[in-house]
């Protein structure tokens, strides 16, 4: 007996599309070609848009919504409050992941090597490794609260691993941060996981400004 994988709903969908870059900060959102994108109803694409406003994630612009945009002040405070919530997942991780929680950690980073020259799969990876730590530190709170952070990340044009050399970077962060959660020791974990947020925000600052070229 084969048993039919969930669908998403309509929301899911699009908040997938924005995530993937499909919708870009600044595209304009059209009820009936999203309905036709998805094969589904009109209804629930507008009641998924409503709720994506509601969230800040399209705003109107006169009769129309489009895909919100981070300036740079947002940009600074979505980082800040992400480097806080994901060290504490880290250091909680450090305390209470399960022995395969930790292997499956460990194995991303060994994976997700084959991954370095394209940009799109590697950052898919990374929402990947990201979220199996914030598991990790079973702490359900923590998760909806980090949730709503990654929500916002959705926002940016462009992934801060498109940088050349950053990939390999982010997998030696990476790395660093599963041998301490490996090791148990929780400080280290949580500094290590700041640190790596840290290098991401300088990165995406420096590929806003120009100054680094790109893998895509």
């Amino acid at each position: 007996m084969t048993i039919a994988a969930p669908q998403k709903d309509a929301y899911h969908m699009i908040l997938e599309a924005i995530d993937t870059g499909d919708y870009k900060p600044g595209d304009r959102l059209v009820e009936s070609d999203l309905a036709e994108r998805f094969g589904v109803s009109r209804t629930p694409i507008r009641e998924a848009l409503q709720r994506l406003e509601t969230q800040s994630l399209l705003t109107r612009d006169g009769r129309s919504l489009i895909v919100s945009s981070l300036d740079h002040n947002q940009l600074a405070e979505l980082y800040v409050v992400r480097a806080e919530l994901e060290g504490l997942a880290a250091n909680l991780a450090a305390r209470h992941a399960a022995p395969e929680e930790v292997r499956v950690l460990r194995d991303m980073v060994t994976d997700d090597r084959a991954l370095v020259d394209d940009p799109k799969a590697m950052a898919r990876a990374n929402r990947r490794f990201h979220k199996q730590i914030h598991l990790a530190s079973h702490n359900r709170f923590l998760v909806q609260q980090l949730d709503l952070v990654h929500r916002s990340m959705a926002l940016m044009a462009t992934t801060s691993l498109a940088a050349l050399g950053r990939p390999e970077d982010a997998l030696a962060e990476h790395d660093a941060i599963v041998t301490a959660i490996e090791t148990g020791n929780a400080e280290a974990a949580g500094d290590a996981l700041r640190a790596h947020i840290s290098k991401a925000f300088v990165t995406r600052l420096k590929l806003d400004s120009g100054e680094l070229d790109t893998l895509i």
